[in-house]
């Protein structure tokens, strides 16, 4: 079994060219999804106890938590030492699940997968990039967000180029969703053929 992992900065199209693998028939384990999933259940007395009044009704408010963790780094890594091993927890699961029904290609959806040294995790990397006025544009379109909030998370990650330099793979959404679906089908019929 090809374990791909699959990351890219905040607003890059990490998400929707993971839905991409997906449609394909690709197994993809979402970590941000895992987190939303945690969030309301194994993770959330632990986030409360270390961030009190960060939980309603035993779920993690999102809102809440980052305004008690953002451009806090201390605070930040203790979240990060609460939710990360949970994160791997579950992928480890999804990965021997898949690994026992014999999946040929399954992908690892990271967010911070050379922040966090997910790069052992995996076979191969596919980095999703775009120009940085597109990811700006996208960012900045989220409720709530700010130029701080986007300069506080692109503080902490690995920058783009960096990224696409030690990646196996770059699929750039900037060139819009066909060019980047083919990329994606390029990459399976790839990874297929090995």
């Amino acid at each position: 079994m090809i374990v791909l992992g699959l990351t890219g900065s905040i607003g890059m199209g990490k998400s929707t060219t993971a839905k991409m693998f997906a449609d394909a028939g690709v197994p993809v384990h979402d970590s941000d999804e895992t987190v939303h999933r945690l969030y309301s259940g194994k993770a959330a007395p632990l986030v409360e106890a270390a961030f009190p009044g960060t939980t309603v009704s035993g779920v993690v408010d999102r809102a809440k938590l980052g305004a008690r963790v953002l451009g806090d780094a201390a605070a930040l890594k203790t979240l990060e030492t609460i939710i990360h091993p949970l994160v791997r927890a579950d992928a480890d699961a999804f990965l021997a699940r898949y690994r026992a029904a014999g999946a040929p290609l399954i992908v690892l959806d990271i967010p911070l997968l050379f922040e966090t040294g997910g790069r052992n995790r995996v076979d191969k990397v596919v980095v999703v990039t775009a120009p940085a006025e597109v990811q700006r544009a996208r960012v900045l379109a989220r409720p709530g967000m700010s130029e701080e909030k986007l300069a506080a998370i692109l503080a902490k990650q690995v920058p783009d180029a960096e990224k696409r330099r030690l990646a196996d793979f770059v699929i750039d959404t900037g060139e819009g969703m066909d060019a980047a679906r083919a990329a994606v089908d390029a990459i399976i019929a790839e990874l297929s053929a090995r």
